[in-house]
């Protein structure tokens, strides 16, 4: 059995007023976006992706940042899993 060790990231978007469903349904139809969700506070939409690689990650968000209307961005690449911090207590 072959198991692949995915890079998760959450990624955090500012973008025009008004502009977040569109956005979002657009980032919906991109291989490697898990979910994407509207927020109120410093940013407007919270998106979860997943990819093989880090360096996949950061070409996803590349893509996600040429969607019309957003501003910036800001990516969290998860650095543990919670499953391994189960373990470490």
């Amino acid at each position: 059995m072959c198991m692949i060790n995915m890079s998760r990231a959450f990624v955090f978007l500012n973008c025009d007023i008004g502009a977040g469903p569109e956005i979002i349904n657009e980032m919906k139809t991109i291989a490697g976006v898990s979910d994407a969700v509207q927020v109120s506070g410093i940013y407007d939409i919270v998106a979860k992706v997943t990819e093989e690689s880090k360096e996949n990650i950061v070409m996803l968000v590349k893509k996600i940042r040429r969607i019309d209307n957003v501003r910036s961005s800001l990516t969290m690449i998860v650095a543990e899993d919670s499953k391994s911090l189960a373990g470490a207590v």
